[in-house]
């Protein structure tokens, strides 16, 4: 009779123990923040008036959904218009075909913040394509380590805004078409991203391949397993926790990057919304701006929490602790 009761109290701490780490702790954490944030935004004046606090940029946030849905209405009446003048015209001769012409509103805070997420995602899909490939080819062989180590040591710590000149300059030149699938603007950024964020990936992958346990690649020996087997098997599965290392530390990389390149190429994104707020200079472009600054950060914690998911989806060890 005891044991179900010591069992309940048990249960009763890790619940208590869950609700302090998972909840607790960090709504404290976030009450602090916001305190300090607004009592340090009251003593900051600027040329466009205080430095927006929490109240300022909720307000703000308000006004950006607000300004979505309006925008969302008049692109929804621009094709009922249409569609009626469509439906007119062919009363008046059923062989008339209609085409509807694309609404081209300004684009709304949420729609720049779906044109980031593509474009990083994007970017991300490629470097990861050409890293973990490429990182296990250099992890397995030593001579190829030493060829290829000089080339990623030269590029590793090349600026975006280095690297986005060159990028624009060959996508302006190299694809010219008269029906393009993707926009230059749309390139430009994706393989700025690319370029920039590939690295940890390649060289955690490597150093993941290159320390595989000895007796796991005895085993293989014995086994005599073939080189695909043989990577899929026992490499890549050892690999696991040190390449996602690398994938967590290039996606943040790419947001990073990305929001960036978007500033100076002024290209579509939250990056563009960003500078354009900073040179429209109204009263309420501070808070605008930090409204934009909190969703970068959102965003990037749950890209994050999202790798960190697949992570422990695909690790054959549950038993490690992944945060």
């Amino acid at each position: 009779m005891n044991i179900p009761s010591l069992s309940m109290a048990s249960l009763k701490e890790r619940i208590a123990s869950f609700s302090l780490k998972s909840v607790l702790l960090p709504l404290f954490g976030i009450l602090v923040f916001v305190l300090l944030w607004q009592a340090g935004a009251s003593r900051v004046h600027t040329s466009l008036g205080e430095f927006p606090g929490p109240t300022v940029v909720y307000e703000q946030w308000n006004s950006l959904v607000a300004e979505h849905q309006n925008e969302r209405i008049k692109e929804d009446k621009f094709y009922e218009r249409q569609e009626k003048r469509i439906e007119v015209r062919q009363v008046k001769d059923p062989s008339y075909e209609g085409r509807l012409i694309d609404y081209t509103g300004k684009p709304t805070f949420f729609d720049q913040i779906f044109t980031s997420l593509y474009t990083v995602l994007a970017g991300f899909g490629l470097a990861s394509f050409i890293a973990i490939p490429l990182g296990i080819l250099i992890g397995l062989n030593s001579s190829v380590y030493s060829a290829l180590n000089p080339v990623i040591q030269v590029f590793k710590p090349v600026s975006p805004l280095a690297w986005l000149p060159l990028v624009t300059m060959v996508v302006s030149a190299s694809y010219v078409s008269d029906d393009p699938m993707f926009s230059k603007s749309f390139l430009t950024s994706m393989f700025t991203v690319t370029l920039c964020c590939m690295w940890p990936t390649l060289i955690n992958t490597a150093v993941g391949v290159a320390a595989v346990e000895k007796d796991l690649l005895n085993v293989s020996k014995v086994l005599r397993l073939g080189w695909v087997t043989h990577v899929i098997k026992i490499v890549i599965p050892s690999a696991i926790p040190l390449m996602f290392t690398g994938l967590r530390l290039s996606l943040g990389i790419a947001w990073m990057v990305l929001i960036a390149a978007e500033m100076l190429a002024q290209n579509p994104g939250l990056g563009k919304f960003v500078w354009d707020e900073f040179q429209n200079g109204s009263s309420d472009s501070l808070g605008r701006i930090m409204v934009a600054v909190l969703m970068i950060g959102f965003i990037g914690f749950l890209l994050d929490r999202a790798m960190l998911m697949v992570q422990r989806f695909v690790s054959w060890d549950k038993t490690q602790v992944l945060r």
